[in-house]
């Protein structure tokens, strides 16, 4: 009885000096109160918010971490946008450090950002200025330096957002114009409607197609297109004359999901919208591709093929892509572009130029729509850095305004290819 009690009794001596050895090593990771007190929270409850976790290391420094989407059956893998809310001491500054840059692209590693990169802010959400973004060693870090204003909330973005509730508001103001005509067609991963907005007359000698945001954190080309809208719609001589050349069909938002959850390239279910254009689409992985191939394809039958057809992005290059498909004549689609590229320059502030004669990517709009329907398409880059032709950075006005040169280059350019 005695051995008993006394094994028990080592026992027990046994875990409390365990206990008392972890309490004596065990070192906190994040920092003191005292150095977290200029910022309280990273809000991502708003429209639009990229997906990210934060901490403040052992130095008191904000370390915020996106969060990568991937692509199914791929090793590639996408964080570049970024929007969020900070909160915190009105007058405070606050330094942020975004990490997870480290992107996969066709297997291949790359980062999204570079010492060309630039930040915004907002204190309302709607009205944004540039903020300088810092590259960090070892170049696939970024750092903001923020002073928050009375209020202690800010806003901070990649870009300029341009949201789902933006789309909506600017649908209701042209919903009811005579010249406008809305067509769902089809529904996204989640159960968004997807909808062709048709500006002009269907007897118009000349049909353009435009998409935007095939990837969520791109917002350039939506407000392009709301430019070219707002200019077609103007009333006045010149959109009237406009609208006896062409009319256009627009796909607004491609990818509402991965908008709606802040995410950077691929739709829910792991698929990257300008790709796999060089096959029928799979109606299951990728509805929003489908029902705009099913779209295309009634339009072609009931002799409504468009005569061009533009996909707008956002790069850091700002480039015009210019396919050059295998085994096919492309010198009359090449003659094409490169005179669409030469009314780029002439009558709107483009002067990023295209890509080298080696490019092809089968897998793009651009040149899927090419090979596959015999469509002149090309998908067009808006720089996310600066303009050259502007000396400015972006904004929604400068990229508004680019949409409203729009309509003179493809004017031209069909009076020219009659």
């Amino acid at each position: 009885m005695n051995c008993r009690v006394n094994l028990i009794e080592l026992v027990i001596l046994w875990i409390a000096c365990g206990l008392q050895a972890v309490a004596q090593t065990a070192t906190p990771v994040l920092a003191t109160p005292a150095a977290t007190s200029n910022l309280s929270f990273i809000d991502t409850s708003i429209e639009n918010a990229s997906p990210l976790y934060w901490e403040l290391d052992e130095a008191g420094e904000t370390q915020v971490y996106l969060l990568y989407d991937h692509e199914r059956d791929s090793p590639n893998r996408a964080a570049g946008h970024w929007h969020f809310r900070v909160e915190g001491k009105p007058k405070a500054n606050v330094r942020l450090v975004l990490n997870n840059f480290r992107n996969v692209w066709n297997g291949k590693t790359g980062v999204p950002v570079s010492e060309k990169s630039i930040a915004y802010i907002s204190t309302d959400g709607k009205n944004w200025q540039v903020v300088n973004a810092k590259l960090l060693p070892p170049g696939d870090r970024v750092e903001l330096n923020l002073e928050l204003p009375d209020s202690g909330s800010l806003f901070v973005a990649r870009l300029p957002p341009y949201r789902l509730s933006d789309l909506e508001q600017f649908q209701n103001e042209i919903r009811e114009h005579p010249l406008v005509r809305f067509e769902e067609i089809g529904k996204t991963v989640q159960g968004r409607s997807l909808e062709i907005i048709s500006i002009g007359k269907p007897t118009a000698p000349h049909r353009v197609f435009l998409r935007g945001r095939a990837h969520p954190w791109e917002p350039g080309g939506n407000w392009v297109i709301e430019g070219l809208v707002r200019r077609l719609l103007a009333g006045d001589a010149d959109s009237l004359r406009f609208l006896t050349r062409f009319n256009v069909a627009i796909l607004p938002l491609a990818n509402k999901d991965g908008v709606a959850a802040g995410r950077t390239r691929f739709n829910m279910l792991g698929k990257d919208l300008n790709r796999n254009w060089d096959l029928p689409a799979n109606e299951h992985l990728c509805p929003e591709n489908y029902a705009l191939e099913k779209w295309l394809e009634r339009a072609i039958a009931e002799g409504r093929k468009p005569h061009m057809a533009l996909e707008l992005h956002n790069d850091e290059s700002g480039k015009l892509h210019v396919s050059r498909p295998e085994g096919m004549d492309h010198q009359t689609y090449l003659g094409r572009m490169a005179r669409f590229e030469e009314l780029l320059r002439e009558k709107t502030w483009f002067r990023e130029g295209s890509t080298n004669a080696s490019f092809k990517n089968a897998g793009t709009l651009g040149e899927g729509w090419l090979v596959r329907y015999g469509i002149p398409a090309a998908v067009h880059e808006l720089n996310c850095n600066w303009i050259e032709g502007l000396q400015d950075y972006p904004s929604s006005k400068n990229w508004k305004l680019y949409g409203s040169q729009l309509c003179e280059v493809l004017e031209t350019y069909f009076d020219e290819n009659k």
